[in-house]
């Protein structure tokens, strides 16, 4: 197994130290914002940045790849767990709890039985869609929070803005000259200087103008008292069913934390040129959430933008999530009073900007650009989370892919080749249906595994590519190249079986070329492949055509 933060050196741990800070300073803002996004106490979104990091940097294979609560986790625990419990209240937080341990079995279990592909079905455009309808729903409490109106954040989408659109009228002045102020810093000071963590400075800024000003007592709102201490080891007790109502939430937690985690760490290990295991990767991001079920935090994923911003920095170890830990237990311990008169819209304003690229709107451009079927799934995708809900959003998501794949896999290349006359070369090619590629021969090429989406499409090609040969008085042979035929499931077998038929009753002799060693058991098994094929006068050169086909 990897060792603990490989890649750490005498020469590096100067910058990685330096990194971490950095961390430290853009992780604390954002988790508190979570942490409120999601119903839960600031020390909810502190506390993750402490245990659940720590196990997760020294057992994840990624050198870069930071976990924590993100703007989708968050937004998922809320609107799934708003429907059970009251936010803000203990039966609440215990759900949360609850959630993110359910949530880190399942990734372990997909680590131990090397699941980690079935994350491959929530494809590009639905990613897009689902965390794009997320981030709508977030950005509309941000910006409520942001201009001091008060709107009830566990409600639905339409029920938010409907709130909001009443509540222009309430806009409380201080707060919105809070916003602007602090949106504009961000903006500007990322454009300008990338690396400064400008969030925790909008945050020492806004509050110092909060203490001098005194603006909580003109109706600004505050973060007020946070309790000091280190995390305390909890389990969360529920009843049973209370436990079972967590699971489909946890599910979808699941499976959006698996794909864009094996996403983003494979994409760092290519572009550093250092290996990662996936089923490590989950295992530790399992332990995490499972860890963050046990002290007093929620659900976390990985995440993108503090992943970017430590490569940016330079960091190629996991040296900076433990720098995180150990700053953020300090100041629990010593400096919670810091927080107190951090202004509400300071924080609206710093995760509004941090969301603003969930909401995808670079990546629907590209997807209408590039394929428009796939670009409807993702504005489907995007559609029924924000308005009917997440769960929904990623059932939804899961059909859309299944017919997206069924789309795709019924309608596989299936090419008719013919031998090229040319002086130079004799090789068989493609060329249009219906070619011979010899008196009475006609080789096809099926470029997919054979099943049940594809089956009858390959029988109708097949005497198709007869008909248009002059039929079975002017074709002796059929020739299937096997090479792309990697599997074979009991409905393509019988279809073949039918195909067959049909070619013996027409007196077509049937051959196969370079069948795959690993397909052929298989084959055999279902009986697409047969061993007692007998041929005509022209079995030799059927048996030379197969021997050169390509």
């Amino acid at each position: 197994m990897q060792k603990p933060l490989v890649g750490l050196t005498r020469q590096n741990v100067g910058r990685e130290l330096l990194a971490g800070v950095t961390l430290l300073a853009i992780a604390i803002p954002l988790n508190i914002g979570y942490a409120q996004i999601a119903g839960l106490a600031p020390t909810a979104g502190l506390y993750a940045l402490i245990v659940p990091t720590v196990v997760y940097a020294l057992v994840v294979s990624s050198r870069q790849l930071v976990a924590s609560p993100d703007a989708a986790a968050a937004a998922l625990v809320a609107s799934s767990i708003g429907g059970l419990a009251v936010a803000g209240t203990a039966d609440y937080a215990t759900l949360a709890l609850a959630q993110a341990i359910i949530s880190g079995i399942l990734l372990v279990l997909l680590a131990v039985f090397k699941l980690g592909f079935l994350a491959n079905f929530l494809s590009k455009p639905i990613l897009v869609g689902f965390v794009g309808g997320l981030a709508l729903d977030i950005l509309v409490s941000q910006i409520a929070k942001m201009l001091g109106v008060k709107i009830d954040s566990g409600g639905e989408f339409v029920e938010k803005v409907a709130d909001l659109a009443a509540g222009l009228g309430t806009t409380n002045p201080w707060s919105l000259m809070i916003s602007v102020g602090a949106v504009a810093i961000l903006l500007l000071g990322r454009r300008w200087l990338p690396l400064v963590p400008w969030a925790l400075v909008v945050l020492a800024l806004a509050t110092i103008f909060v203490m001098l000003t005194s603006a909580d007592q003109a109706g600004v709102a505050v973060l007020g008292p946070v309790p000091a201490g280190p995390p305390a080891l909890t389990w969360p007790v529920l009843d049973w069913m209370m436990w079972l109502a967590v699971i489909p939430s946890a599910i979808a937690l699941t499976m959006v934390a698996t794909a864009e985690g094996l996403l983003i760490s494979r994409s760092y290990g290519d572009r550093r040129h250092y290996p990662t295991s996936p089923n490590r990767d989950l295992f530790a991001l399992g332990l995490g959430n499972i860890a963050a079920g046990a002290s007093g935090s929620f659900a976390m994923g990985s995440s993108t933008s503090r992943t970017a911003a430590m490569d940016q920095a330079g960091s190629r170890t996991q040296l900076p999530s433990l720098v995180l830990a150990a700053g953020t237990l300090l100041l629990l311990l010593f400096g919670t009073a810091l927080l107190a008169d951090i202004p509400s819209p300071a924080i609206g304003a710093i995760v509004g900007v941090a969301i603003l690229p969930l909401l995808g709107i670079r990546e629907f451009v590209d997807l209408w650009r590039l394929d428009r079927f796939e670009f409807w799934i993702g504005a489907t995708c995007f559609i029924v989370t924000l308005f009917v809900g997440s769960i929904p959003g990623i059932l939804v998501a899961f059909v859309l892919t299944l017919i997206n794949l069924a789309k795709r896999a019924a309608a596989p290349a299936i090419d008719v080749l013919a031998r090229n006359d040319s002086p130079s070369d004799s090789l068989l090619e493609q060329a249009p249906r219906g070619t011979t590629t010899a008196p009475g021969v006609i080789v096809v090429r099926m470029a997919a595994p054979l099943f049940f989406a594809n089956a009858d499409v390959f029988v109708q090609a097949v005497r198709s590519a007869v008909a248009a040969a002059g039929g079975p008085s002017e074709v002796h042979h059929l020739v299937v190249d096997m090479e792309a035929v990697t599997d074979v499931d009991v409905t393509g077998s019988e279809a073949f079986a039918t195909l067959r038929e049909w070619l013996d009753d027409e007196g077509v002799a049937l051959a196969f070329s370079r069948v795959r060693t690993g397909a052929r058991p298989r084959l055999e098994r279902l009986g697409v492949l047969r061993t007692d094929a007998v041929y005509d006068t022209n079995r030799a050169a059927v048996a030379a055509l197969t021997s050169r086909v390509g």
